[in-house]
């Protein structure tokens, strides 16, 4: 399938009240495996990425990310969406930049958020140049002269300070600026999911963390999300499952080996 048409059946996708789940492979392996286990769409997630690199999240440069990006989109039929994170500079111009640089790949998505990357300030306080920030990645899209599924986020929650009607309004502030899909990652509560989705304007991308990992798919779709993420959550048990290799060293024997074989045949046949 070529770009245009994956980039427009990830457009189609994203259906208030009919959400998918799109998970966030690290390498060209483990999409193959998650579009081979039947997922419909993949994206990539910036801490999963880091960890291969042997680094930390926010550890990787823009053209590590998109490059890595290229390579999933490359490896797998179905459409991959890039965590681009704030676009690798907090300047106007450089979200524009790193959208612009995305749409020459194989990509048929990027998120750009509103992080600072600052501990003591985590999120662009300017309400005017978070916004401007967007409509600079919409402009790099329109210019780009093909589609390109943009979603903004709103970073508040994941830090412990999102006001729900200060998220909400920021959300609309970019759709109006051109994004296309909405994104406010670490809420709370489904309370929270449901007021989200029924005050924005465009659909809805949740984070299944924390809370929300007691909830179904059904109840998400019934809050009104359109789609639903793990983050880098798949990855990060996937490396966790590496500290069984201590017990090597501390009890001399080898059963940290001992795999599920159908699983391990599962892998395989999705491998070329």
């Amino acid at each position: 399938m070529n770009i245009d048409d994956k980039t427009k059946n990830f457009r189609a996708m994203h259906v208030a009240g009919e959400p998918f789940v799109i998970p966030n492979p690290w390498d060209a392996g483990s999409a193959r495996m998650l579009e081979g286990l039947g997922f419909k769409a993949l994206a990539t997630t910036s801490s999963g990425f880091a960890m291969t690199l042997g680094r930390r999240d926010y550890g990787v440069t823009r053209n590590d990310a998109i490059a890595h990006g290229d390579v999933i989109a490359r490896a797998v039929d179905v459409p991959v969406s890039a965590d681009l994170e704030n676009g690798f500079g907090l300047k106007l111009e450089d979200a524009g930049e790193t959208i612009q640089l995305a749409t020459q790949t194989a990509l048929s998505g990027g998120s750009i958020e509103d992080s600072t990357g600052d501990k003591a300030k985590p999120v662009i306080e300017d309400d005017a140049l978070a916004v401007e920030r967007i409509a600079a990645a919409s402009e790099a899209i329109r210019k780009s002269g093909r589609d390109f599924v943009l979603t903004a986020r709103a970073e508040a929650f994941l830090y412990g300070i999102g006001e729900i009607d200060k998220v909400i309004a920021r959300l609309n502030a970019f759709a109006d600026a051109g994004a296309d899909v909405l994104y406010a990652p670490g809420l709370p509560d489904m309370d929270a999911v449901r007021a989200l989705c029924a005050g924005v304007s465009k659909p809805v991308n949740i984070l299944v963390l924390g809370k929300l990992v007691q909830h179904s798919v059904e109840e998400f779709a019934e809050a009104g999300a359109a789609r639903l993420s793990i983050g880098g959550g798949l990855a990060w048990a996937a490396y966790s499952s590496l500290a069984n290799a201590a017990s090597i060293l501390s009890d001399g024997d080898f059963g940290c080996l001992n795999i599920d074989r159908e699983n391990a045949k599962t892998v395989g046949q999705f491998l070329k």
